[in-house]
């Protein structure tokens, strides 16, 4: 699938209402998408696939939308019901984008987001390969961008946690092949999730 400049204008209007909501992660999916690219490119994966996470990126959080703000805002901790709330995001973003011919191949992206490499995520709590590549590839761009962002409830973690985290969860929370490479071009993912805000 190919996608045309309108497509890219579709999609940054759709993020921006995003980022109209919820200040603290303006761009945030920008950072993701510009990481996702990089990292999906240099494990190999092939050109049309590269594409698709790319886009994915972009929208893998607009099911923040239907989140309310009273979570989505909150500068402490959430109680265990607002983290539920929050925890349906990526199911919400993939209904949005199944109504989309276009963007429905996306949706498994979305929706597997946030599954974790030894089965303890959500919201389907896949494992290992079960979890769509584009999601593995998003799911590591996306805690890196969040750990080195400014968000309401906390300063950024900075560079060097980042990558101490990441290292420390490779085969728990990330794909083993993705997590190595990050950590073998990090100055490269580092200056692609630097590019934005």
């Amino acid at each position: 699938m190919v996608y045309s400049i309108d497509y890219h204008e579709i999609i940054e209007c759709i993020t921006g209402a995003l980022d109209a909501k919820d200040p603290y992660t303006a761009n945030h999916s920008q950072r993701v998408s510009d990481m996702a690219e990089v990292l999906a490119k240099g494990v190999g994966l092939p050109e049309e696939l590269v594409e698709k996470i790319h886009i994915a990126g972009h929208l893998h959080d607009i099911g923040k939308i239907g989140v309310p703000d009273s979570v989505l805002m909150k500068p402490g901790k959430l109680t265990g019901e607002e983290w539920e709330k929050m925890k349906e995001h990526p199911v919400i973003g993939a209904n949005i984008l199944a109504r989309s011919q276009h963007l429905r191949e996306l949706c498994d992206i979305v929706l597997h987001h946030h599954e974790r490499y030894d089965g303890k995520g959500y919201p389907s709590g896949l494992k290992g390969e079960e979890i769509p590549v584009g999601a593995r590839v998003i799911a590591i761009c996306d805690s890196i961008d969040a750990m080195t962002s400014k968000r309401c409830y906390r300063d950024s973690l900075g560079w060097d946690i980042c990558y101490q985290e990441i290292e420390k969860n490779i085969g728990i929370m990330y794909d083993p092949e993705m997590g190595k490479y990050a950590l073998g071009h990090w100055e490269e993912l580092k200056c692609a999730g630097a590019t934005v805000g």
